[in-house]
């Protein structure tokens, strides 16, 4: 069969185009001999659970899953029943990008509240928290934030601990859906525990897929007492593997060393170098080009006219994230990937500059 794959084509459109990362790919190699137990109970799942108590601490429950979209649906199920409620930004992927999966399949309520740069503030919380009783509103149960944010900004452990305290002191548990949370850890260089075990997270969504994996996310319970029933509801909604290995070993892979923390620290820095190249660009002869977000992990958030959008898109693939506005322009998003090069980014900023100079 002739190759499907064209090394010349480099998308800037998601990190989920990227492909595995080489280790991932000898990690399941290296899995795939012999037999192991299945749903689970095999090896490489029990060496998962040691590696993420690691990073989060003893006593963590860790539960493998396919996609971020299933963590996120479960793990939410888990922490509240039928009739409640989860506060969250309304910019999140689970309001805007999972097909009302957290809803329709979740059976929960999504209280979504505006936010200028994706970050829930405790105020809002503080706001929303009302309707005790009432049979007529969805109770507040679960707030849910995401790291790094659908708009490419982080949380400082003091911001989600901030959350934390807002939550937990209304009676209400917080969910951490991490996706890209490895770029949150790069960017703000501290561990991952940092935002999570240590800020008062209490269920959370582990990313790999974007950063290398093939299609491997976990659960991970780090308060048991806000969480129960997902041994059941992850075989419910079809979330649990038989060769479960397989997801476990590129697990493994990434945050047994350093490797989740490297891929991501190296698309945060391409990202910062897309947009230095522009900025610099911008100081000496004007771009018909605004930035629209804080680069803080591996996105760049930008509005650009309309016309020069399209005509950058057949060469490099991206998104627009809004618009088109009256003034003819967009809003797009430009994502980076742990394979993204040097020469991909300065690629697309000569592109992007000669198409908005």
């Amino acid at each position: 069969m002739d190759s499907l794959h064209d090394a010349n084509i480099h998308h800037f459109a998601s990190d989920n185009h990227a492909g595995a990362h080489p280790d991932v790919l000898a990690a399941l190699a290296a899995a795939n001999g012999g037999h192991q137990d299945a749903y689970g109970a095999d090896a490489y799942t029990a060496r998962l659970d040691e590696v993420l108590e690691g990073h989060f601490g003893t006593g963590v429950d860790v539960y493998p899953v396919f996609n971020g979209t299933g963590a996120n649906v479960v793990g939410l199920q888990s922490m509240l029943p039928r009739w409640g409620g989860v506060i969250t930004a309304r910019t999140a992927h689970i309001n805007v990008d999972e097909n009302g999966a957290p809803e329709r399949i979740g059976g929960m309520k999504l209280l979504a509240l505006d936010t200028p740069d994706g970050k829930l503030r405790p105020e809002q919380i503080d706001r929303e928290v009302w309707g005790w009783g009432d049979e007529h509103r969805a109770q507040p149960l679960v707030v849910s934030i995401t790291q790094s944010t659908e708009l490419g900004t982080n949380y400082t452990p003091e911001e989600v601990r901030a959350i934390a305290d807002a939550a937990h002191s209304q009676g209400l548990r917080l969910h951490l859906d991490g996706a890209r949370i490895a770029n949150a850890a790069a960017s703000l260089g501290v561990p991952l525990r940092a935002f999570t075990t240590d800020a008062g997270v209490d269920v959370l969504s582990l990313g790999g897929t974007k950063n290398g994996a093939i299609g491997a996310e976990a659960i991970v319970v780090l308060r048991p007492e806000a969480s129960e029933g997902l041994r059941y509801l992850r075989k419910l909604n079809m979330q649990l593997g038989s060769k479960q290995r397989f997801a476990s070993a590129q697990l493994i892979a990434l945050f047994e060393g350093q490797l989740w923390r490297d891929s991501a620290a190296h698309a945060n820095a391409m990202a910062t170098r897309l947009r230095s190249r522009l900025t610099d660009a911008a100081a000496t002869a004007p771009l018909t080009l605004t930035f629209t977000q804080p680069t803080e992990s591996n996105a760049v958030f930008a509005r650009l006219p309309a016309a020069a959008a399209n005509a950058l898109r057949p060469r490099f693939g991206f998104y627009d994230w809004a618009g088109p506005f009256a003034d003819g322009t967009v809003e797009v998003r430009w994502m980076c990937s742990w394979d993204t090069t040097p020469e991909h980014v300065d690629a697309f900023a000569d592109a992007i500059i000669a198409g908005c100079g």
